[in-house]
């Protein structure tokens, strides 16, 4: 009902409100897990925020209206869930198992736009990655991939790397 009334004032304004992204719509659970992937170490800093920013616009091909509005969904979304359940359960179905890995990726680019990784964004992508049924082995591949591409140390030894 709410929604409905949004839209409904949204579409009074004429065209200057940001694009509307559905519930289910994938690129908002993606950009969800992003984004509490980018918290996951207490602090959001410009270089990540960069970082999501440019992968977004590069995976997606969006303008900076309807990036916007996605970040806008993504963090409504990510601010009204309670684990990665809820965005996971749902690219698990959509997504092929390569885009499960890719989207990996895409995490390991958002930790390591700052050169570095916490044992929270560690702990974080691997919660992610074993409810989307990405095996361990493809996680670290994933990111000593991106370590090694952005010259990050990567020094850290997991768990299951032991």
């Amino acid at each position: 009902m709410f929604e409905r009334l949004q839209q409904f004032l949204a579409s009074l304004s004429g065209g200057d409100s940001k694009p509307a992204f559905a519930a289910d719509d994938p690129r908002v659970a993606v950009m969800a897990l992003c984004i509490q992937v980018m918290e996951a170490d207490g602090q959001v800093l410009d270089v990540e925020k960069k970082a999501l920013h440019d992968h977004f616009s590069e995976l997606y091909s969006v303008d900076e209206k309807e990036l916007a509005a996605l970040i806008d969904a993504g963090a409504d979304a990510e601010s009204e869930a309670i684990d990665f359940f809820r965005f996971t359960s749902e690219l698990k179905r959509q997504l092929s198992e390569d885009q499960r890995v890719a989207l990996i990726g895409l995490l390991w680019e958002i930790v390591y736009a700052d050169g570095e990784r916490s044992e929270m964004e560690d702990h974080a992508i691997w919660r992610i990655a074993d409810l989307l049924g990405v095996s361990g082995r493809e996680r670290i591949m994933k990111r000593q991939e991106v370590a090694e591409r952005v010259g990050a140390a990567a020094g850290q030894v997991e768990p299951d790397e032991a």
